[in-house]
């Protein structure tokens, strides 16, 4: 009997006919996620100062929580209006938004106000959630085929490191990837490659460099992680080994786990690295907060939402959505209505009615289903960098400031990795492309660039690590707009001017910055 088959049978079969429960029992699986985590922080200072325990009542052997006081009570957040709460968890405090000490936070790219943020993850977000998630991801690649070997090798996991900051002892923060390696169970480590010593590297170069020698020649099956930089990972080992592609390098690779930006602009990247029929790609939401989604289908690429994870989700329409508004109306997922475009709310163990910044819309119910369309704001989120427009306002006045440069109108976008089709494991890498229309100009552009790009990684952590020695990312393209251009653009394009119609500052999608560039008779740098 085919070894994956047996494992599937043992270990996953069982999971699989709970998530067939998602079709049918949707409210009652979120009422229990609610219940469950009310029920555990109730003694909390959170949980006491929003009156906890009187939400909950007992119905037979079970607690029911009262959705409607937990709304009244509990105002909506972002992380300026949670973190209060979590820097006295960042400093070792014990039962503040969740029981015990929480040890470990996934730092990711900051707000308005900070570089970084901290997600609390405690012990039950991890386990219950996060682990939980990646292991449906399995369960569901099984079901979905059939006929994997996809345990007769090793799973490549590419992870992040901790950062080296001063923490009370005890404490750690770092990439969710991290923490998520540092913890895992020790059977994983059969089944996973490189070494946790490997993966945990913070110098990339010494990482990448380590991670190619220790898996050219494992027999690796299924690899995980963000698309961009997964896709550094293949170039370097072709490069190292010397092959044409990667079902060269390791002929039984049959699927990618991929998620944490769009896959569209990398899936014919991939298929040029990885020409076989027998490769499958599957979509994951497993973002800092909380594991959310999974692709459950080969048919379409929308997301099945995770409802019994520990995760108690609400949903603001975004005609309605005002940012920083705490009292916004949110509705519980029974309520969403398909195809409207939500902001996604989560209660967790460790956030609770947190707005993180994902918006979706539904395709589908029972079993809910979603796209991931975007972000609240305006932002470029191609490669994992989570670039704001407060990042880019706050970098483009600290270069003006110091090279004397006056800006009217600006926008950017993602310009993607072209491969080389004589070699794919060479080409040019990716950048940010930047269009800017001076009403002062700078007396060196050049320059002006540099000292933008710089800027950008002060102000936002994860751009600074993709642009770390230019490995994942080159320095920003800018381009010179003509005088006039966005107003020509805005009349033009838009048909009329006024003051609701805003330049979109930054976008994921080179659209608008196409019809700019068409209109624009001005050079790149």
């Amino acid at each position: 009997m085919n070894l994956t088959r047996l494992i599937y049978k043992l270990a996953f079969e069982r999971r699989y006919k709970q998530l067939e429960r998602y079709a049918t029992h949707t409210h009652e699986l979120q009422q229990e996620q609610l219940a469950w985590l009310i029920g555990r922080a109730k003694d909390t200072d959170f949980g006491r100062q929003h009156g906890f325990s009187t939400m909950l009542k007992e119905e037979g052997q079970k607690d029911k929580a009262d959705y409607r006081i937990f709304a009244e009570r509990v105002p909506l957040s972002n992380y300026d209006q949670q973190k209060p709460w979590i820097e006295r968890m960042v400093q070792g405090e014990t039962d503040v938004l969740w029981p015990g000490l929480c040890r470990w936070f996934a730092k990711s790219s900051g707000t308005t106000s900070d570089k970084s943020k901290y997600i609390p993850v405690t012990d039950e977000g991890l386990k219950l959630c996060h682990y939980r998630g990646a292991t449906d991801s399995m369960v569901i690649y099984l079901a979905l085929n059939p006929e994997s070997k996809i345990f007769s090798g090793k799973g490549l996991i590419l992870g992040g490191s901790f950062s080296n900051e001063p923490l009370p002892k005890g404490i750690h923060a770092g990439d969710l990837s991290a923490t998520l390696i540092q913890n895992v169970t020790p059977a994983v480590n059969f089944i996973r490659t490189p070494s946790k010593e490997v993966a945990l590297m913070g110098e990339w170069e010494a990482k990448l460099k380590a991670l190619c020698a220790t898996t050219k020649n494992v027999n690796v099956t299924n690899i995980s992680g963000v698309p961009s930089w997964m896709m550094g990972v293949l170039k370097n080992i072709l490069a190292e080994t010397g092959k044409k592609d990667i079902t060269e390098v390791w002929p039984n690779l049959e699927c990618f786990f991929h998620g944490g930006i769009a896959f569209t602009p990398y899936r014919e990247q991939y298929k040029q690295l990885i020409p076989s029929d027998k490769m499958h790609y599957l979509e994951t939401y497993n973002a800092s907060e909380g594991f959310f989604g999974v692709q459950s289908s080969w048919d379409s690429h929308d997301l099945q939402l995770v409802i019994d994870n520990k995760i108690f989700y609400e949903f603001i329409p975004m005609d309605e959505f005002e940012e920083g508004s705490t009292t916004m109306h949110a509705v519980p997922l029974t309520e969403v209505e398909l195809g409207k475009n939500y902001a996604m709310v989560i209660s967790t163990p460790g956030l609770w009615r947190y707005i993180i910044g994902d918006t979706v819309r539904f395709t589908q119910r029972d079993p809910y289903k979603f796209f991931i369309t975007g972000r609240t704001k305006a932002f470029i989120n191609a490669f994992g960098e989570e670039l704001m427009v407060s990042n880019a306002d706050e970098a483009l006045a600290k270069t003006c400031n110091e090279t004397g440069a006056r800006i009217l109108d600006y926008t950017a976008a993602p310009t993607f990795a072209v491969l080389d089709k004589n070699d794919v494991a060479h080409g040019a890498k990716a950048r940010h492309t930047w269009i800017i229309e001076f009403a002062q100009a700078p007396r060196d552009m050049e320059d002006f660039a540099e000292r933008l790009d710089k800027h950008l990684q002060e102000v936002n952590s994860d751009y600074e690590a993709k642009r770390y020695k230019g490995i994942f990312l080159d320095r920003l393209e800018l381009i010179v707009a003509r005088p006039g251009l966005f107003t020509d653009w805005l009349t033009l394009k838009k048909g009329k001017l006024g003051g609701q119609l805003k330049i979109p500052r930054l976008s994921n999608s080179r659209s608008y910055l196409e019809e700019l560039i068409s209109m624009n008779n001005g050079t790149s740098l």
